[in-house]
């Protein structure tokens, strides 16, 4: 290798280089440096035409020196490490690991990469190897040849997400196409995420690891996804078939043992523990097989109804004689009702000096249901879907439904569930999440607090601008303009005076005349650092601030609107300022005496 100074007009890009295909990447980043000088040489190798080189690894660097040349600036010959002659491995080995060191490509370019190389002979291992990957890593990404390739297109483009790319690597060739009509159908609904899981497995996604019976065995088809990570049976009547048999077979193990009886209850029905007491072998107790519709099976052992039990303690089980006629309860209706409301009494008079308990209490009807609450989830409707794709995909409903996640398994519930709250599917009964609420600490509950806050919190309410402005919210980690708010942002007034934020009074003075779709482009420009212009720090129109404002005089803006309503009340005094102390320690008694 030898190190020399070539003209721009004498290199282009190889076809081995891994960033050699598709539209140019953004090189924002690089153009100050460059602008000045390219430091780091950039790896060719001779072409066939004399004189010339292809450019193995430095496409950014090349694409950013060209950006400079078309400003009108001065461009001199570019440094370069010429590589010997060799062949188009070794030189798309010298691309990748040039490239990885740098800016980390996209999976797609690392697939299309790595078949290169194992085309070309070489193992997975040592693929892994000269990267620096997991064996492991390197299959997940050739499993992105599982994929159509628009689908993959798409994944490049940042169309789709990382998490729908996963799930659709368990899609066959038919379900990619049949999901591919529906993501062209703009009147039609087009499952992503995850909902994508439950779209492609009819709603009953079943895990490998909740099967009873011999994997090796089973005769269905088992997909993976991308990552490697999850296994599903895609056939689900297969499925149910081997898992019921390998149940039977339990069944008959315990009766063996010694058993009463074995209770397979219907799928879907929850074993409620409080309606049952605990019962040895020899004192008649059985099993209960409780079938979740998820696949996972528990076996609930030595157990007896709470009626079975009394009739068996009280000596009425054993000999066969007809049981007693029930008397006359000791207690009437009205003086029954006479002690539960002083019972109940009572016990919130003691619960107001326990304050965790009552947390838990609460936090246990909203999410179980009472007769007396009514909790609505915050269903996030968009009246276009490009809207709810961006709400979806945005980072900060990734972080909120990563937290639930972890709420779901600290519950005990499924994680794929799509809410904590309790909206439209079985949850527990109050006793035992009361129970689960007890064990756990107080840092636990309140995250779980803080998601079911989340889920019933309404859009555009003066409760969302009450919590963003206590909380200091600042849009600008969580959001960044893409392509569902331009077409949304229609306002010609609005636009020109977001350009003057962006690019300054200059800029938006001289484009005073232009329409929409140019004031669009600049401020898209200036928000990438595109077409020349500078980049702008992170920035979010004024409507999305905390608290918000408005750019004409016209205002009607649903999130102005409410923030007016809060500053009205604060002025008003209707609610504590959020400004003050919030740290005192003085209880409610102490604030009214006050």
């Amino acid at each position: 290798m030898k190190l020399d100074f070539i003209p721009m007009d004498k290199l282009s890009i190889a076809a081995t280089n891994m960033r050699g295909k598709g539209k140019d990447a953004d090189v924002s980043d690089l153009l100050p440096s460059v602008r000045a000088r390219v430091l780091v040489p950039l790896l060719v190798r001779p072409n066939c035409a004399e004189g010339h080189f292809e450019i193995v690894a430095g496409r950014r660097r090349f694409t950013a020196v060209n950006a400079v040349a078309r400003e009108g600036g001065a461009v001199k010959p570019l440094p370069c490490a010429i590589l010997d002659e060799g062949d188009d491995v070794d030189a798309l080995e010298a691309s990748m690991l040039e490239n990885l060191a740098r800016v980390q490509p996209d999976e797609v370019r690392q697939w299309e990469a790595f078949v290169e190389l194992v085309k070309s002979g070489r193992s997975v291992d040592e693929v892994a190897d000269t990267f620096g990957f997991e064996p492991s890593a390197v299959k997940r990404i050739l499993a992105l040849g599982n994929l159509l390739p628009r689908i993959r297109t798409l994944y490049r483009g940042g169309q789709i997400d990382v998490n729908t790319v996963r799930h659709l690597t368990l899609a066959s060739k038919s379900q990619q196409k049949a999901w591919l009509a529906l993501f062209d159908d703009e009147a039609a609904y087009c499952p992503t995420g995850h909902q994508l899981k439950a779209w492609l497995f009819g709603g009953s996604a079943i895990a490998v690891t909740h099967a009873l019976f011999d994997i090796d065995m089973f005769k269905g088809g088992i997909v993976a996804d991308l990552f490697g990570e999850d296994r599903f049976f895609a056939d689900s009547d297969a499925f149910w078939s081997a898992q019921m048999d390998a149940i039977g077979a339990r069944k008959a193990d315990y009766l063996n043992a010694g058993w009463s009886g074995v209770e397979i209850m219907p799928r879907g029905e929850w074993f409620r523990s409080w309606d049952h007491v605990h019962a040895g072998k020899r004192k008649g107790g059985r099993i209960y097989v409780e079938v979740r519709d998820s696949g996972e099976v528990s076996f609930h052992e030595g157990f007896l109804t709470t009626k079975e039990a009394k009739r068996l303690s009280s000596g009425d089980g054993n000999d066969g004689a007809a049981p007693e006629k029930p008397s006359r309860p000791e207690v009437s209706g009205p003086l029954n009702a006479y002690i539960d409301l002083h019972r109940h009494a009572a016990v919130r008079a003691d619960l107001v000096g326990h304050a965790g308990v009552a947390l838990r209490a609460m936090l246990a009807h909203v999410i179980a249901g009472s007769a007396l609450w009514r909790v609505d989830i915050e269903a996030q409707r968009a009246p276009k879907e490009d809207i709810a794709e961006s709400v979806e995909t945005c980072s900060a409903e990734t972080a909120f439904d990563e937290k639930r996640r972890a709420v779901l398994a600290v519950l005990g519930f499924d994680e794929d569930a799509p809410t904590v709250t309790r909206e439209g599917f079985h949850r527990p009964p109050f006793a035992p999440l009361f129970t689960r609420l007890l064990e756990l600490p107080d840092p636990v509950v309140m995250e779980i607090i803080a998601i079911v806050m989340g889920e019933t919190l309404a859009a555009g309410s003066e409760a969302v601008e009450m919590i963003g402005l206590h909380l200091g919210t600042d849009m600008r980690r969580h959001w960044s303009a893409d392509a569902a708010f331009f077409d949304q942002l229609r306002d010609r007034e609005v636009l020109l005076a977001i350009t003057g934020e962006v690019a300054g009074a200059e800029v938006a003075a001289a484009n005073a005349g232009e329409k929409t779709k140019a004031l669009k482009a600049i401020i898209a420009d200036c928000l990438a650092g595109t077409n020349g212009r500078a980049k702008v720090e992170p920035w979010v129109p004024r409507w999305m601030n905390f608290p918000p404002t408005a750019y004409t005089a016209r205002g009607g803006v649903g999130s102005v609107t409410a923030a007016a309503r809060v500053r009205y009340a604060l002025a008003a005094e209707v609610v504590p300022n959020p400004a003050e102390d919030r740290g005192t320690a003085d209880s409610a008694e102490q604030r009214l005496a006050a």
